[in-house]
């Protein structure tokens, strides 16, 4: 489902000077699988998920997503693919303040090239236990209930890889685990490979697979 092949990413600090941020080798997730990326602060981690996403191109390497390197499309081909075959939940939710929750689903239906599919929308919000919030603004939902909206959002394409980058970072103790465990049961009725980046030991606990970045990142791995 992803294979990462050589990928170099590095940024221009304001002095002119290049920052390294990744360098990796080889890096894969099977169709379907389940993991967890960890490790410290200013690793990678966010880059890489952007990398693997098509919001940011690699130096060089490749990013292969269904068969697909999408490090060949231009923007305009990679914001399309990530539409339809990746979905993204984002720590801040990343929420339209002024639509409604089946509106902010609703919308990142419009991305596509296919009609808006509100069934699939409505059911998406039963699902994650909105159905009755459907109107409900961004600001009259609680934190947990927003991260629960994103994550309809990140589903509604049915995308083949979701990616979430700590998708309980601003959700209080007592909700964590309903969204993770949410963002796992759907992804497994929907045959959808799974990256998770998170800080949480609890959180990693409950993976099969949990991979540490200093290990696969040989720039994370040369500042450790």
């Amino acid at each position: 489902m992803l294979l990462l092949k050589d990928i170099q990413k590095s940024f221009i600090e304001p002095d002119g000077k290049t920052l390294p941020i990744l360098g990796i080798e080889e890096f894969c997730v099977a169709r379907g699988e389940q993991m967890v990326l960890v490790g410290r602060s200013g690793s990678g981690k966010t880059t890489l998920l952007h990398v693997i996403a098509g919001i940011s191109r690699p130096d060089q390497g490749v990013v292969e997503i269904a068969g697909r390197d999408i490090t060949q499309l231009s923007e305009a081909g990679r914001d399309r693919f990530r539409a339809e075959k990746i979905g993204y939940v984002f720590q801040t939710f990343n929420l339209l303040p002024a639509f409604s929750a089946l509106e902010n689903v609703l919308l990142g239906m419009t991305f596509t090239r296919k009609a808006a599919n509100v069934a699939r929308a409505r059911e998406l919000l039963d699902r994650v236990g909105l159905g009755q919030r459907l109107t409900h603004r961004p600001a009259a939902l609680s934190v947990g209930e927003q991260q629960r909206v994103a994550v309809a959002r990140a589903l509604a394409n049915k995308p083949q890889i979701l990616l979430a980058d700590e998708p309980t970072a601003n959700i209080d103790t007592g909700n964590q685990q309903q969204i993770v465990d949410l963002i796992r049961e759907t992804c497994r009725e929907e045959e959808v490979a799974l990256v998770m980046v998170t800080h949480t030991p609890e959180v990693c606990s409950q993976f099969d697979r949990v991979d540490e970045l200093a290990e696969i990142n040989r720039v994370a791995k040369r500042a450790k």
